[in-house]
């Protein structure tokens, strides 16, 4: 190799290395890089348009489909799986254990991307907006951003393991995409997994999303929670 080649090499590395950290994967979300947020209070919202009919079933190996198109959930679109309890025999994993949450931006797409990876089956999920996130259990109110908030909750799911520690990759709480603000855990608690997802509409209001399904190749699954931009 002559000396005058090593800078060039040298340069196509640099970026080859920026592109890999900035790319999305698969799944449209970025991998996370942080712990997850502290509960707090939040203010109140008012639901918009009656959503789309959701529908139900286990996601194609390496595919994404939707199972909710876009519409507002002022009544919670729920999507449904039947996941046989224990998953695993003892001493294995009893519930869908949660291993990572991810976000990613799409301004091409006119979208926003929050997910939640599974190992064992997909649990069932269910989305809505609320006046108020709270956390499971207590009850407590969940300190989010903007001016309307989304509730996501799985079930029969769990984001811990058997020493009480938790099991997700996780990424900042605030996430300051356009109209996705940010995101925080409401609770696991007796098989009850929720989150709360902290919305900035255009002029206050609503903001249609949609949900979605797929499998890694290793197996995972992941449930997809999209929110439009503008």
């Amino acid at each position: 190799m002559t000396p005058q080649r090593v800078p060039l090499l040298a340069s196509l590395v640099v970026l080859l290395a920026a592109a890999c950290t900035t790319a999305t994967d698969h799944d449209g979300a970025a991998p996370a890089t942080a712990t997850a947020p502290a509960p707090g209070a939040t203010a109140a919202t008012t639901p918009a348009t009656s959503p789309a009919a959701p529908t139900s079933g286990a996601p194609v190996e390496g595919s994404w489909r939707a199972t909710y198109g876009w519409a507002v959930p002022a009544t919670p679109a729920r999507v449904t799986h039947e996941v046989r309890v224990p998953v695993t025999p003892a001493p294995g994993e009893p519930l869908p254990v949660l291993v990572e949450v991810r976000v990613g931006d799409h301004p091409a797409e006119g979208f926003s991307r929050i997910t939640f990876a599974f190992r064992g089956p997909t649990p069932s999920y269910q989305v809505g907006y609320v006046p108020q996130v709270l956390t499971e259990g207590r009850g407590a109110p969940v300190e989010l951003p903007g001016t309307a908030w989304l509730s996501v909750r799985f079930e029969p799911a769990q984001a811990h393991d058997a020493r009480g520690a938790g099991t997700a990759d996780v990424p900042p709480s605030r996430i300051d995409y356009p109209t996705l603000g940010g995101w925080a855990a409401a609770g696991d608690f007796e098989g009850h997994l929720s989150f709360g997802l902290g919305l900035r509409p255009p002029a206050g209001g609503t903001l249609p999303v949609r949900l979605g399904e797929s499998t890694r190749p290793d197996g995972t699954h992941v449930v997809a929670v999209d929110v439009r931009r503008g």
